[in-house]
């Protein structure tokens, strides 16, 4: 049978004869039939099923026609806001719209409302009042409970609640998504379908809420930092499919909405399978003409290798939304994917990626998780790798050679982001070397976020000393190798723990290095992360002790500004962020300072601040300024 994408239009659901569709799925992304995108996924998954899917993507959400061009779908609308929460999609962290949209065609801003799932689950209930509404995806999966939202500095209740939905699917949702639609397709009332495993539902019934851990109240959350602290931190305790327990949370007019527990990750056999449903592997062609969606280049040419993260940082929510437990692919499966890549007509030799939220993490940290899952308050890999765990890169090693060796494939790059700390903790060294010798292309990039022990600490990173000795151990391999290949680290700005002395430290680091980061990443409080948490409440929920947090946008600059020091309009804040740490011995001509006194840059605007700017070699700049002293 020839492929073909679902349709998104009446005429395309005319030309499939199609009278009713057993589901209608609203998006806030451009339609993207591609493994990388989750709409994807889910819809390919129910039509292998045997269930029709029409697509409705970024309808428009002033008109509540615009949900109902198929009318009613026999079974459910499956609501999405799309691959990102849709504030993080508009907003920089400063709150400032930005410009362009990935997921939208042509990357024009302003195809989706704000809090999109919220919306369109509105939108729909104005028109079918009885119709099953289910909401995923990322926005949905992170805010399933109370949360805090920095766009509104407020604690929001369940997005359950305020979208008017019956269910919320969290994390992946393969498996949930089936076992719902076989129960609405048994005909059970989607008011009973209480039981199944990675889902969310509401009841007005607490006699029917068994095995549960209560949280605290939405309201006594919404009031008190420490009642809010101690309920996040029950809920990332139970994010594991084997050990996670029932989670209930009430509402005023007693109203509870009840988190069931995880849905058991896939299998190998279920990975390979879901990656094997018939994609287009590209966006609808409607919208070639706008320009196309431009997320597609990103992924494209790139390979999942697999799900999950045990590396537990902080600022991430891959513990909420995809777990800590490693769900791997086969060989053989992403090879014939490979394959499919070098048939594309604009395949140009190159493998941009072959990874996932970590791309060395092949299979689950230790033997006990895969009968027991992961420790519900121990980390893998922070503060030290535990004892347990199992460090070995020879699986992926077989994987990147398989690869490297498919006709038409020139190059098989690495860019998922590699977990150094992992990587010291295997005794081999092969996979360093090969990495280097095949997988990098003049520069690797990775993730440290932070130099201040103090600040590494809060993130969940391994300590500075840890980095420190990759490096060294990159640079001699790559010595070896007669390859001049550099290191570009991710930095990260205003982290709960950070005060403008470690800011200084960072600053000190870069410094030394001869290195200032082109982009610098200043930490952005999104849904259902531990360094959210601490930015809201001023605690570490693991802990319950105080933590320091900028949150004036004035000093976040200050703290921004002094990674990239060297920048000219940065001088004045970072002459105020050292004036007020007592570090003005870093203002001045020595070798170890990081800017002049403020007259010499006036005088030099032709000479040192053109340097400056241009990132010139700190040496060229003391010469400079030597001479001016002679």
């Amino acid at each position: 049978m020839e492929k073909k994408f679902l349709p998104i239009s009446q005429k395309e659901m005319r030309a499939r004869g199609i009278e009713q569709f057993d589901f209608v799925y609203v998006i806030g992304d451009a339609y993207v039939d591609h493994p990388s995108f989750g709409h994807a996924i889910i819809s390919r998954l129910l039509e292998a099923h045997g269930y029709s899917v029409g697509i409705i993507s970024q309808p428009d959400w002033k008109n509540k026609e615009s949900i109902a061009i198929y009318g009613e779908p026999r079974l459910a609308f499956l609501v999405s806001a799309g691959n990102m929460d849709s504030m993080v999609n508009h907003y920089s962290v400063s709150k400032r719209l930005r410009e362009k949209d990935a997921f939208t065609p042509g990357g024009i801003m302003g195809k989706r409302p704000d809090y999109a799932t919220v919306v369109y689950g509105n939108l729909i209930r104005q028109t079918y009042k009885k119709t099953p509404i289910l909401i995923g995806g990322v926005e949905a999966s992170l805010r399933r409970l109370a949360h805090y939202d920095y766009w509104s500095n407020k604690v929001k209740r369940s997005i359950l609640l305020d979208s008017g939905a019956d269910i919320l699917m969290y994390g992946m949702g393969e498996h949930s998504i089936i076992e719902l639609a076989e129960a609405l397709d048994s005909g059970i009332d989607v008011k009973d379908i209480t039981f199944v495993p990675g889902t969310v539902y509401k009841t007005q019934k607490r006699e029917d809420i068994y095995d549960a851990v209560f949280l605290p109240e939405f309201e006594r959350v919404r009031e008190d930092k420490v009642s809010y602290a101690e309920s996040f931190y029950q809920q990332y305790c139970n994010t594991d499919p084997f050990s996670g327990r029932r989670l209930a949370e009430s509402y005023p007019n007693k109203i509870y909405v009840v988190q069931n527990p995880p849905a058991k990750p896939l299998s190998q056999q279920e990975m390979d399978d879901v990656y094997a449903l018939p994609y287009m592997r590209t966006y609808h062609p409607s919208y070639e003409a706008q320009g196309g969606v431009p997320a597609i280049s990103e992924v494209r040419f790139s390979l999942t290798s697999n799900r999950g993260c045990f590396g537990g940082c902080s600022f991430c929510a891959l513990t909420f939304h995809q777990g800590r437990m490693i769900q791997a692919r086969s060989h053989a499966s992403i090879v014939e994917e490979a394959k499919l890549l070098t048939k594309e007509p604009d395949f140009k030799g190159y493998i941009h990626d072959v990874g996932g939220p970590t791309a060395n993490f092949r299979f689950p940290a230790c033997d006990k998780q895969l009968a027991q899952g992961v420790c519900t308050k121990r980390q893998c890999l922070f503060p030290e790798p535990c004892k347990n765990l199992k460090a070995d890169h020879q699986d992926y090693l077989k994987l990147l050679r398989k690869l490297r060796e498919i006709p038409k494939v020139k190059k098989v790059f690495i860019r998922s982001g590699i977990r150094f700390d992992y990587l010291l903790a295997d005794k081999e060294r092969t996979f360093l070397r090969e990495l280097c010798q095949y997988h990098v292309s003049g520069q690797l990039k990775v993730a440290p976020e932070h130099i201040s022990d103090v600040v590494l600490e809060k993130m969940g990173k391994p300590k500075a000393a840890v980095y420190h000795q990759f490096v060294r151990e990159y640079e001699k391999v790559n010595q070896k190798l007669g390859k001049k290949q550099y290191l570009v680290p991710y930095l990260m700005s205003s982290h709960p723990g950070s005060t403008l002395k470690e800011a200084v430290e960072l600053a000190e680091f870069l410094r030394d290095l001869g290195y200032m980061p082109q982009q610098v990443q200043d930490f952005y409080p999104t849904p259902a992360t531990i360094s959210t948490c601490m930015y809201y409440t001023g605690l570490d929920p693991r802990t319950m002790k105080p933590v320091y947090v900028a949150k004036s946008p004035h000093e976040k600059a200050m703290q921004r500004a002094l990674i990239q020091y060297r920048e000219p309009k940065n001088y004045e804040l970072v002459k105020e962020a050292l004036q007020k740490t007592g570090r003005t011995d870093l203002i001045g001509f020595d070798k170890k300072c990081l800017i002049p006194p403020r007259k010499t840059a006036d005088r030099g605007k032709g000479t040192d601040r053109e340097k400056m700017k241009s990132g010139a070699k700190r040496g060229t700049i003391r010469n400079v300024h030597k001479k001016r002293r002679n």
